[in-house]
């Protein structure tokens, strides 16, 4: 009887570790699915992505769905394009230039779609707002005051993973396009630069050459005591300018 009583306990207890032992395995891995945490400082990933995180972490707060990002920076028109599906995260924090907002997307495709929804929605929007793209960070900087602060403090942000696209990369085509542009217009710009610098060449050696040949017929007009306008031909001496013709050095007959 004892002897059954300790089996049972004993495949009670085996139980049980390996089903709290499952579960805490299951919670700790859906933990890092949804945040990732710092090991060292026990803070999110992306708190430590802002500008001056250490001033900033305490009052920087961690935004999991819509609700909580009109909660926390007021309902805007610019939040309309921005979905939280599984995930995604941002963080917000106060800064002197405004209030600055990263959205951490999980692949680039979610992020380059966020893009175009928050472009389009930054254009019908009449707030101040600096928004930039930067790896798998959607950014943007509210209430912003001037461009060069908003500009310095966007210079800051840092994405530190590497961008995997899953697929075709649908901004291959747009970086070839541009590629494409920028050699056609360097290509046309030293075409056109060549030409005009051979055409100053051709122009300034003609100048020079003329006015060589120029003052050397000038000096050589100078140095003549008679002119003829015969250009050294045989010509009538109507005007009295044509030396005689020596008898002496002519062929008898």
């Amino acid at each position: 009887m004892t002897r059954s009583y300790i089996s049972v306990l004993f495949l009670c207890s085996l139980l049980l570790i390996c089903f709290t032992g499952g579960f805490a395995q299951e919670a700790g891995f859906s933990n890092v699915q949804s945040q990732e945490i710092s090991e060292v400082e026990g803070i999110p990933v992306l708190i430590k992505h802002l500008p001056d995180w250490e001033n900033k972490k305490d009052s920087a707060v961690l935004v999991k769905n819509s609700d909580d990002l009109r909660n926390v920076l007021g309902n805007r028109r610019i939040f309309n394009g921005i979905e939280f599906t599984q995930g995604i995260e941002a963080v917000t924090a106060p800064y002197n230039q405004g209030k600055l907002l990263i959205i951490e997307y999980n692949t680039p495709q979610s992020s380059a779609a966020a893009d175009d929804l928050i472009r389009k929605n930054l254009d019908d929007s009449s707030e101040t707002i600096f928004y930039r793209r930067i790896g798998n960070y959607n950014v943007l900087l509210l209430d912003a005051k001037d461009e060069t602060t908003a500009n310095a403090l966007l210079d800051q942000v840092k994405y530190e993973k590497v961008v995997q696209w899953l697929g075709t990369n649908h901004t291959l085509f747009r970086r070839k396009e541009r590629a494409f542009i920028e050699g056609t217009s360097d290509l046309f710009l030293s075409t056109v630069m060549l030409i005009v610098s051979i055409f100053g060449i051709a122009i300034i050696f003609g100048l020079i050459i003329g006015m060589i040949y120029f003052f050397r017929r000038d000096k050589r007009f100078a140095a003549m005591d008679q002119f003829s306008d015969a250009g050294g031909m045989t010509r009538l001496n109507l005007d009295g300018y044509t030396p005689d013709i020596i008898s002496g050095k002519l062929l008898d007959k």
